[in-house]
């Protein structure tokens, strides 16, 4: 009995983190409180979810040796298509002005974007939301479907202050597609490929500014 208290304390504990950080967070920035509390709520957590990945989960962020780069890129290729053209008559049909706006009026301020995107909102997106989420709480799904499901869904809720159903149903779309490719490869490297490039396309596409990204404005 006694080696049950700590093994319950421990899911209690992770079950609490769970709901303070990827549901209770973003939801609590759906209300009308003074905004540089939330900027601190959201750094706090950020915070203790990097203390968390880097100190206490056993996580190697280096490139495996045994990545099946065929795989991957036909993976990516052929999904990335069907996003191409489906995203692509979108904003033909919905605003055609705003078809490929920024490379099309500024070639610097796109550069930037895709940089910036890449390496300061994607890779920290996967590490919490894929690294992080698996290998925390993947213990608690013996369905994997159901993990990937449940992470979509995480994933879309961090968006949800944008207030947008089209940003919504996206990110729940990017979600699936990521969280079945972390749970097939185990790389972080390989998920961040994937989502930058996907991302990097709803900017060059025109779809940019529903994201609330700096400088989309001018499209």
């Amino acid at each position: 009995m006694t080696s049950q208290k700590p093994l319950s304390s421990t899911r209690n504990y992770l079950i609490a983190e769970f709901f303070v950080l990827f549901v209770a967070t973003p939801l609590s920035l759906l209300l009308p409180y003074d905004f540089r509390i939330k900027v601190a709520t959201i750094l706090i957590a950020f915070s203790y979810l990097l203390f968390v990945l880097f100190r206490k989960t056993a996580i190697s962020f280096t490139i495996k040796k045994d990545i099946n780069w065929k795989w991957f890129f036909w993976m990516i290729l052929s999904k990335f298509l069907v996003i191409a053209v489906v995203t692509g008559i979108y904003v033909y049909v919905v605003d055609a002005t705003k078809l490929f706006c920024v490379p099309r009026t500024d070639l610097k301020l796109f550069g930037i974007i895709l940089l910036v995107y890449t390496f300061l909102s994607v890779w920290p997106q996967e590490a919490i939301y894929r690294t992080f989420f698996f290998e925390r709480y993947g213990q608690f799904f013996n369905n994997r479907n159901v993990l990937i499901f449940v992470n979509a869904v995480i994933f879309s809720l961090a968006h949800i202050f944008l207030q947008n159903v089209l940003v919504t149903v996206l990110t729940f779309i990017g979600g699936l597609l990521f969280a079945y490719t972390y749970e097939k490869s185990r790389s972080t490297t390989l998920v961040s490929i994937e989502h930058a490039v996907y991302g990097n396309w709803l900017f060059t596409v025109g779809l940019g500014e529903m994201l609330a990204f700096p400088g989309m404005g001018a499209c």
